[in-house]
Order: structure tokens, then sequence, then C-alpha cells
């Protein structure tokens, strides 16, 4: 269980606690368990991953909503969908198929506590008001790493 801002307070109980378990061994053995302690406080913060699909054209105004917001990466791609429309559009006396979509497709992960921030902006940026606007699914990472320092869970992505 991590500690929350209201729960500082017991935190302060939780930590004489650890002190009075661990006072009669040497003050290394003290700082290496409460270092661990700590360690595995800032593990515990949770991760999600977005994953959105929006319109081509509301890519450019996405990206800068998300880095105006504190999002500083993630990666996209581009992808073809099949939609629910089964009509086709005339252009020209041609009949073109609309059920395949192109699309751009976003991923981002972020800590628990910020999934609302950038599901938020997803949503108000690339919101046009017509079908096909598009979806955004967000999932429970468990782990994550930096490759170039080893660095893992919420400190990996950050």
């Amino acid at each position: 269980m991590r500690p929350k801002n209201q729960d500082l307070a017991g935190f302060d109980d939780g930590l004489l606690k650890i002190i009075k378990c661990f006072g009669k061994n040497s003050v290394n053995n003290l700082l290496k368990n409460l270092k661990h302690y700590v360690y595995r406080i800032k593990i515990e913060k949770s991760m999600k991953k977005i994953e959105a699909i929006i319109r081509k054209s509301k890519f450019d105004e996405v990206k800068k909503a998300l880095h105006d917001v504190g999002v500083v990466f993630f990666s996209y791609w581009d992808v073809t969908g099949v939609g629910n429309e089964k009509q086709g559009h005339v252009y020209r006396g041609v009949v073109y198929s609309t059920s395949d979509i192109q699309r751009r497709y976003l991923s981002i992960v972020v800590s628990d506590d910020f999934v609302e921030t950038t599901v938020n902006t997803i949503m108000e940026t690339a919101k046009t008001g017509n079908v096909g606007d598009g979806k955004i699914f967000v999932s429970s990472v468990e782990e994550a790493y930096r490759i170039r320092t080893g660095e893992s869970g919420y400190e990996g992505i950050n």
C-alpha cells in the first residue's frame, strides 16, 4: 500500500516503528533497511498505458496539447481500422469505401495520478463531434525499464 498525501501523518508513526524495530542494529544496517523501505514506496506508484486512436487531421493539435500539460514522451504510428460505416462516399461519380479508416495510434505511459489529465486532454482536443473521432483505452502497466540506466518502475518512465 502506498502512502497518499492525506496519509503522511501516519507515515511518520510507521517510520518511528521501523526505527524502534531496528534500534539494536548498527547504523549501517538501519540505513540499508530504511533505504529499502523508501524504495518500495517509490516502486508501488502504479503506471497506466493510454492507447488512443485518433483522426490524423487532429494529431498535431493533440501532440501540442499533450506537451502543454506535461506529457513529454509518447509513441505513435499510422494505422488502418475498420469502422461501423457500411456505405461509401461518392466522389466524381466513383464510390469509395469508408469502412477502412486511416487513423493515428498513440501509446502513452503515465503515472496513475496523471491518467485523468492525459485522457481529458486527448478527448477535448481530438473531438470533432462526428462519427469516427476515435477511441481511448487505459490499461495497467506491471513494470517499465529505462534501457540506458536500468531504472525501473515509475523512475524508468520519467
